[in-house]
């Protein structure tokens, strides 16, 4: 495990919740895209190392994406997938659960937060890469929500928060 001073953790919206849906080729998306790579690489100059994604759809893959990216030019960053339980992906279409397990099989390690899925596991998700990092990346649109809470718990915990404004993107 890596020191929590150089951790960082991610926390964003899901394709429902994004003006472009699942419609990656969008301009707004590709320009979100952008950006977080863009903080991704400011974080990494920072010198952060260690980058835990919790691998829900939408925002999550987008920034476990440009992480890995990042990987490829400085192999000394890590990823992290924190899973929620074990049947994350489970409902999802064919397409989207390719993706994801292409993605954890990239990942320099996994943890599993619990085996089987219950109404609190994804705030445990949250909660879990929270207490192991000292910056929380987020894409957020101002709305309540799971990254609403996942940001409120970062301040209450006194975490550093970097937030990347979805409402820019409308």
């Amino acid at each position: 495990m890596y020191q929590r001073e150089i951790s960082c953790c991610f926390t964003g919206h899901r394709p429902s919740r994004l003006p472009w849906k699942e419609r990656e080729e969008d301009e707004r998306c590709l320009a979100l895209k952008a950006e977080l790579d863009r903080r991704i690489r400011a974080i990494y100059d920072r010198g952060y190392r260690h980058f835990m994604c919790g691998m829900a759809l939408g925002c999550d893959l987008y920034f476990c994406e440009a992480v890995l990216a990042l990987r490829e030019e400085h192999p000394d960053v890590r990823v992290e997938a924190a899973i929620p339980c074990q049947s994350q992906p489970d409902r999802w279409s064919p397409g989207h659960q390719a993706r994801y397990r292409a993605l954890l099989d990239r990942c320099d390690w996994e943890t599993l937060v619990q085996r089987h899925y219950d109404p609190g596991c994804m705030v445990r998700r949250n909660r879990y890469m929270v207490d192991h990092a000292s910056l929380v990346l987020s894409v957020f649109d101002g709305t309540s929500g799971g990254t609403m809470g996942t940001l409120a718990y970062a301040l209450g915990e006194g975490i550093e928060t970097d937030i990347i404004d979805l409402n820019q993107y409308l």
